[in-house]
């Protein structure tokens, strides 16, 4: 039996230099999972009573096993290259049918959709137009190119300090915006109309007495009176002995509609936060809700999967979320090259979820997982199992060395 023993030896080791030759040729694949060969020692049949004076007939290869420990990340700088951080796959489309990989390399495609090299879609959770996900179903994830629509400016927020001290009460008691010495602090910010367009906003504040201030607003070059007042007068603001603001801090106003002509657009003021402080009298915040209508200037992936677009009115705003499945048995995937795998009935149903769920990695975007072959050990492997190959074919030399010894008598 030694030629079958050394022929199986040959055959394993031969085996097993094909799956670290694998390894090898992979040390550069992107999210690449090394496999090692594990093998079965083989015994003929033999009666119940023969078990103590077996001899085996050789190995067998059992499986080749792949290890899904975690690669090396490193950091691309690229948008859609990205790569998970512990557990999971991404969830990819063939087709419609569900295919699996930790290969994080995606682009753009011209219809919008995120996919990779092979054609194959990156699924995850769509977000509505107002950037809100829905997590019920994955689909093939897209961007979105189209420009942001514009958002009317409803409330306008200021905080202020108004110095209790050195501001005096203005000698000129008619309010003009464009006398300082009728008003002692005031700051601006645009707002935008229905069609994104911007109108300057000015606040400026009278002083009364100490704890009582009036609050007057102006909108556009040269400055106009805002409603509802003929002068611009929003209303009073007074602050208690501690300099706090007392009383509401809201005051409503109208400004021309750019959007409407002879239309008016309603916005309430905010001076929520304004103190009455023995400090430099000035603005410390401001804000509107209102936006310009904006493109897509780039976007960014984050540790939950979140795409996020970034758009050139400074605003972001949720594309859509990366899903991730996991398998209660990663062995038993199946291995379609490519860095793809499919569900079997050994691997278990896939378990979708957001990146950072239970059993779940997360993602880091702009960068990639590397293959998690050791090249050092593989090197290493490999003069082991030439080692074997040989240490296998001498057996078989060997065997045919008696033979010739035995057809010699």
């Amino acid at each position: 039996m030694g030629y079958q023993q050394g022929l199986s030896g040959l055959s394993g080791a031969s085996s097993d230099l094909d799956v670290i030759g694998n390894n090898i040729a992979n040390a550069n694949t992107v999210g690449f999972k090394q496999s090692q060969a594990q093998f079965a020692d083989m015994y003929a049949n033999s009666v119940a009573t023969a078990v103590n004076n077996q001899v085996g007939i050789g190995t067998k290869l059992a499986e080749v096993q792949q290890q899904f420990g975690q690669g090396t990340i490193t950091t691309t700088n690229q948008a859609l290259d990205v790569a998970i951080n512990g557990n999971g796959f991404f969830q990819l489309s063939d087709n419609g049918a569900s295919v699996y990989s930790r290969n994080g390399v995606f682009h753009l495609n011209a219809d919008g959709t995120i996919g990779n090299s092979a054609g194959l879609l990156l699924m995850g959770y769509a977000a509505d137009k107002s950037g809100i996900v829905n997590s019920a179903a994955t689909v093939p994830l897209t961007v979105s190119t189209a420009n942001l629509p514009p958002v009317a400016t409803k409330n306008v927020k200021f905080g202020f300090n108004l110095n209790s001290q050195s501001a005096d009460i203005p000698a000129t008691t008619a309010f003009s915006a464009t006398d300082s010495s009728t008003y002692s602090a005031t700051s601006s910010i645009n707002v935008n109309d229905s069609l994104g367009g911007t109108h300057q906003v000015a606040v400026y504040f009278v002083k009364n007495s100490t704890g009582s201030w009036t609050a007057y607003g102006t909108t556009g070059t040269p400055p106009a009176p805002v409603g509802p007042n003929a002068d611009g007068k929003l209303g009073t603001v007074a602050f208690d002995a501690s300099g706090n603001m007392t009383g509401s801090s809201k005051f409503n106003f109208t400004i021309p509609d750019g959007a409407v002509a002879g239309k008016t657009q309603a916005l309430t003021m905010d001076f929520a936060g304004t103190t009455q402080f023995g400090a430099t009298s000035g603005v410390q915040s401001s804000s509107q809700d209102g936006a310009a209508s904006a493109s897509l200037t780039g976007f960014s992936v984050g540790t939950d999967g979140t795409l996020t677009g970034n758009y050139s009115n400074g605003n972001t705003q949720a594309l859509g979320q990366i899903a991730l499945a996991n398998f209660a048995n990663q062995n038993g995937l199946q291995d379609l090259g490519g860095n793809v795998y499919a569900q079997t009935g050994a691997s278990g149903a896939a378990q979708v979820s957001v990146p950072g769920a239970t059993n779940h990695g997360t993602l880091q975007g702009g960068a990639v997982e590397n293959s998690n072959v050791d090249l050092t050990s593989e090197l290493v492997n490999l003069i082991t199992a030439q080692r074997n190959y040989q240490a296998n074919a001498q057996t078989i030399k060997t065997q045919q060395t008696v033979d010739q010894t035995l057809i010699n008598l």
